[in-house]
């Protein structure tokens, strides 16, 4: 599935905003988004969100055999996965080209750049050394990934802890984090990456572009650096051209924009050593803004249940007052003139005729009241008090009922008897 392009309509109006130096989210030209960095509570969890873009990073370890080439050197160990989640144009199960382009701008910015002290992870040597492996993943999509991405990386790396080990002749032994305190990693610098978008063949620059500036610019540079101004990597992609002025200019902003994110880091890192320390609230637990979970939390309020017995009291009085009707045995239904039902209990209303006279009082004089009229090419019908049975004799009388004597509505009716017998 791909991402819904661009109309030519919000290309423009994109364009000319930028030629304005205005942007979509109010920022300026040189403005990062809001950046908040969260631990999880285990050790090298780490969650970002850069504005709307998200990406979690996890650190993890194993003991495995080291390369030939290096038979004293650990192994880094880096992927960036692009989830359907994040955006409807990542596909699941398969590497795109931006996802194995973003796999090597970040091996570029941190294994490269041998931020990490990779001789500190050997147990034995050409034997055995750890192997650190960091998961990139992106939760939802909004641009500059790359960025996002290179501060969860080195944030987890620098959140994680190692077992320690212990080495008797030839037997190696892991401990748990119960039997001893695990061991952090030696990391020398913290190479942070800050992308640049160009627009209208480099005379238009923004920093920390969003979805929708990426979609328009002409070309992206990538450069990462620490906080001590060098640059670890740098990265044009796009195609465009840029003037040796363009690039310095760039590597400025670069150095106070790193500057600012590894100061926040390290800040984040305090808090969380301060709060496992203290015993409270640390990790992903600190974003919570209730101090249980929702689906545990037990909290009973009162309720005043008087007003509600006595509605329900009442409910029943006349529930019981009510006239009982028996099971099987329809309610009664107002039926009009001119319809009939067939069966037991069941009310008739048929034969009524515009000539006029007086209905006798009582109900046992219903049968001297109905009218007999002839039906030749209908079936015949008994009546005998309240049931109305259906012959196909012909020597039967045919009789059709007259509305009942007590309804109220009429007081009129015809009284005619005929009798024939073919």
């Amino acid at each position: 599935m791909k991402e819904t392009p661009l109309s030519n309509c919000e290309r423009d109006f994109l364009l000319k905003a930028i030629e304005e130096k205005k942007r979509l989210d109010g920022r300026g030209t040189y403005d990062y988004r809001k950046l908040k960095i969260t631990f999880g509570t285990d050790f090298g969890s780490c969650f970002v969100e850069l504005g709307k873009t998200r990406v979690m990073a996890q650190v993890s370890c194993e003991l495995v055999a080291p390369k030939e080439n290096r038979p004293t050197e650990g192994i880094l160990f880096f992927n960036i996965e692009l989830s359907p989640m994040a955006s409807p144009g990542f596909e699941q199960g398969r590497q795109s080209e931006l996802s194995v382009k973003l796999n090597r701008q970040l091996e570029r910015c941190l294994r490269n750049s041998k931020c990490i002290d990779t001789e500190s992870l050997c147990v034995v040597s050409g034997e055995k050394v750890w192997q650190i492996r960091v998961d990139v993943h992106t939760l939802n999509h909004d641009g500059n990934i790359m960025d996002a991405a290179s501060i969860a990386a080195i944030s987890a790396l620098c959140h994680f802890k190692r077992p320690d080990v212990s080495i008797l002749g030839d037997d190696v032994t892991v401990y748990s984090v119960e039997e001893r305190e695990p061991i952090p990693l030696s990391i020398y610098h913290m190479p942070i990456s800050v992308s640049f978008s160009f627009f209208k063949q480099g005379n238009f620059l923004l920093v920390d572009p969003i979805e929708r500036e990426e979609r328009v610019m002409d070309g992206l540079l990538v450069i990462a650096m620490n906080k001590h101004r060098e640059i670890c990597s740098i990265q044009s992609s796009g195609g465009i051209m840029l003037l040796r002025e363009q690039v310095m200019r760039c590597s400025k902003i670069a150095s106070v924009k790193v500057s600012e994110i590894t100061e926040l880091i390290t800040k984040a890192m305090e808090n969380d050593k301060a709060a496992r320390k203290a015993g409270g609230r640390c990790g992903f637990a600190e974003s919570m803004t209730q101090e249980r979970i929702t689906a545990l939390k037990m909290q009973e309020t009162p309720v005043e249940t008087t007003e509600v017995s006595a509605t329900a009291d009442s409910i029943v009085q006349k529930a019981k007052a009510a006239p009982q009707i028996p099971i099987g045995v329809p309610s009664p239904v107002v039926l009009v003139p001119g319809v009939g039902q067939v069966g037991q209990r069941l009310q008739n209303s048929w034969g009524l005729q515009d000539e006029e006279c007086e209905e006798e009082d009582g109900n046992s004089d219903e049968d001297d009241e109905n009218i007999v009229e002839e039906q030749k090419s209908t079936p015949k019908m008994r009546v005998a008090g309240d049931v109305v049975e259906i012959s196909d004799s012909e020597e039967e009388d045919v009789v059709i009922l007259h509305p009942e004597s007590h309804a109220k509505d009429s007081s009129h009716c015809e009284k005619a008897t005929s009798k024939k017998k073919k």
